[in-house]
């Protein structure tokens, strides 16, 4: 009897600690993505005796097990089987009276329960179980993605600046980051990945000073430092933060203190920090650190782009000679294998680069904003799972600067949560201006600026006329391999909408532009080689490449939105209107009408003039991007409104005379019924389109009082 009893003891045993493997393989299979398999129900049946074969025939080779003293079971039709629940027959006793037919209870298991009673237990056990392992199952699976996310987002803390270098103050601390996020969000098979860099500015309590001093001088890998930051930072939400959008694009963001000043009297960084305790200046993908997009890095990427860059790109010797649809080139080349590798290259940088545009940036500052948020505890392995990651967080504000203010909008149309306050100055997308249109209007703008430029300094009138004369005759070899034409000189106007002091630099660089030597003949004019290198710095397409190759491209909204070199065709429109614009005869002696500059344009003649922008390849890129019709949409006039009118506080800067954003257009956005209708305006003819770099402060604390009720404007 004993080993009978023993023998029970094992097959419970066993059927115990079959159940915990089995549970073990469900959490197991689910977390690996597959089916659970459900075989628990079989392994427990052949340990209770209920043995089939593949066949699902009983097994005549297995005796059934035996429980108890009472080894002779009873029939399946006794009612030993049945409860109390079904008994609906009674029987006499010996004296006649009736009495209920109950089952009989054997050997010593007298309080087992009845049938059913059992199979509810079991089920009641089962759910429970299953519950229990459904929700370790939903922690497992989150502790794994947000393993999973910290591994692929790499996220890593590069310099540490404490107290920040050129800061007066000692409560301030400059730390340097960088993230991997996806280059191509809109398919999940597309593994490659872009280096997001971005710069924290932070305000440090007395009490953090000793960890920050300690923190400075760490000898953690970068990964490790950027744990520890996060940890100590402990940011549940974002309501402290405010994002720097830069504006472009094709331009890092500045530097603290080389870049934008830290002292709260001049710079808006310095004048947002007692408000927002973090400032986050993000290089946008593919400028300043962020994998930077540049002839020399697609060289590396792309080396097959720049197997034809012995051949001259194009032959091109006055603006006023191309034609909408001048020929490549390499559309002029015999098929060849070389050819074909071009070509083919030419689609994958084409490809590559319409992932750099603002529906991408912003969805790389909300990656930024959650590698910065203390991520969810999961350790606990009693802990019920956590819905914190789905928890709205936005940013507690943002500023975009010219074409950050271009993303500020992308971001109301495409970012359920956009920051809580939105700053723009100079940056109102003109959404509903068609293209072409836009710059027929910004032609004319440019042509007030020069103007006025030459009311400043009309001696510059004739030397101007020399330069573009002698440039025409023959164009200058720049020390960078790139070429001075005539046209190229005239970009110089690009700057006349800038800082106060732009017109007086362009004066001064005009007036050291040709080498004065006495007795020399006016037809033997050099220019200065100081003055060719000082050109080359201010023009800065060789070094963010990016302004040329997409400039146009953030007017691309949507399906049937190509630009098309529309800037250039406008010019042409503008040169059949009035000669007034067209410089080879404006330059001409013996009339008085002066040589008026570009503006900030791009021309598919800038292959050729410019070092860094030349090449058969990347001409070919830059036509394909400037054809392509169908661009993703960027703004979402509904979804802006609905932001604008709840949850999101907006305010922005509207210069009257801005050289780059057209006035006109901006109104046409801003009005009653249209996208940014909520938005508060602020319109002043006293700053030109650098005005936050140039009184930063001032500008910055009027749109956060107007964004917070605090300042009635418009009044």
């Amino acid at each position: 009897m004993r080993a009978k009893t023993l023998d029970r003891f094992v097959l419970i045993l066993i059927s115990s600690l079959c159940m915990l493997h089995v549970q073990a393989f469900r959490v197991t299979a689910a977390i690996s993505g597959k089916r659970t398999l459900q075989f628990s129900s079989t392994i427990l049946r052949n340990i209770n005796g209920d043995h089939r074969n593949n066949n699902g025939d009983n097994n005549k080779d297995q005796k059934t097990p035996k429980t108890g003293w009472n080894h002779k079971l009873p029939s399946k039709d006794s009612p030993f089987w049945k409860s109390n629940e079904e008994e609906s027959t009674t029987e006499q006793d010996v004296n006649g009276n009736s009495k209920p037919n109950r089952p009989l209870r054997t050997g010593w298991l007298h309080n087992t329960a009845p049938a059913k009673s059992q199979q509810t237990k079991q089920t009641e056990v089962s759910q429970d179980s299953d519950s229990s392992s459904s929700s370790k199952l939903s922690l497992a699976r989150q502790r794994l993605t947000q393993a999973m996310t910290m591994q692929s987002r790499n996220h890593e803390i590069h310099v540490v600046s404490f107290p920040a270098s050129g800061s007066a103050s000692t409560s301030l601390a400059v730390t340097e980051h960088s993230i991997s996020v996806p280059l191509n969000r809109s398919s999940v098979n597309d593994k490659r990945r872009v280096r997001l860099y971005f710069t924290i500015v932070e305000t440090i309590k007395e009490s953090d000073r000793a960890w920050w001093q300690s923190f400075s001088h760490s000898t953690q890998s970068p990964f490790q430092r950027a744990q520890q930051y996060v940890q100590h930072s402990a940011l549940t939400n974002a309501n402290d933060m405010m994002l720097y959008l830069q504006g472009g694009p094709g331009f890092g963001a500045p530097a603290p203190v080389s870049g934008v000043s830290l002292s709260a009297e001049g710079s808006w960084l310095g004048a947002a920090l007692p408000t927002f305790s973090k400032i986050v200046l993000m290089d946008q993908r593919g400028t300043g650190q962020s994998s930077p997009v540049t002839k020399q890095s697609l060289e590396l990427m792309f080396p097959d782009l720049f197997l034809l860059d012995d051949v001259a790109v194009r032959n091109v010797s006055d603006i006023r000679n191309v034609d909408d649809h001048l020929p490549l080139v390499m559309d002029q080349l015999p098929d060849s294998d070389t050819k074909q590798a071009v070509q083919a290259a030419v689609d994958q940088v084409f490809e590559y680069l319409t992932h750099f545009r603002a529906d991408n940036i912003v969805l790389d500052a909300e990656e930024i904003r959650d590698a910065l948020m203390l991520p969810p505890n999961l350790n606990d392995d009693d802990a019920a799972p956590t819905s914190d990651p789905i928890v709205p967080k936005p940013w507690g504000a943002s500023l975009g600067q010219s074409f950050g203010g271009f993303c500020s909008m992308t971001y109301l149309s495409l970012v359920e949560h956009p920051p809580q306050k939105m700053l723009l100055t100079g940056g109102i997308a003109p959404q509903l201006t068609p293209c072409r249109e836009l710059y027929a209007s910004l032609w004319v703008r440019v042509r007030d600026r020069s103007l006025q430029y030459y009311e400043m300094y009309p001696t510059d009138v004739a030397i101007v006329k020399k330069i573009v004369r002698t440039l025409l005759k023959q164009p200058v070899d720049l020390p960078s391999r790139g070429k001075l034409t005539a046209r190229r000189f005239l970009q110089l106007g690009l700057g006349l909408g800038g800082t106060p002091s732009a017109f007086a630099s362009l004066h001064q660089l005009i007036s050291m532009a040709i080498l004065q030597v006495e007795g020399a003949a006016d037809s033997d004019a050099q220019f200065r080689r100081s003055f060719l290198k000082q050109l080359e710095v201010q023009q800065s397409f060789d070094d963010a490449p990016f302004y040329f190759w997409l400039h146009e491209s953030i007017y691309g909204d949507g399906p049937g939105t190509s630009t098309n070199w529309a800037a250039h065709r406008a010019y042409l429109d503008k040169c059949q209107e009035s000669s007034d614009f067209d410089y080879t005869v404006t330059c001409q002696e013996g009339t008085n009408r002066p040589v008026l500059f570009f503006g900030e344009m791009v021309f598919p003649w800038m292959s050729e003039d410019y070092a860094e922008l030349q090449g058969v390849g990347l001409a070919a890129v830059a036509e394909r991007l400037a054809q392509k019709s169908d661009w993703t949409p960027l703004y979402d006039a509904v979804k802006m409104r609905q932001a604008l009118d709840g949850k999101v506080k907006a305010a922005a800067a509207v210069y009257y005379g801005d050289m780059y954003v057209d006035f006109d257009a901006c109104m046409q956005v801003t009005k009653r019924g249209s996208p940014l209708e909520h938005c508060k305006v602020w319109i002043s003819n006293e700053y030109q389109h650098s005005g936050l770099r140039d009184d930063g402060a001032k500008i910055f604390t009027k749109l956060l009082g107007m964004a917070q009720g605090n300042i009635r404007t418009p009044s």
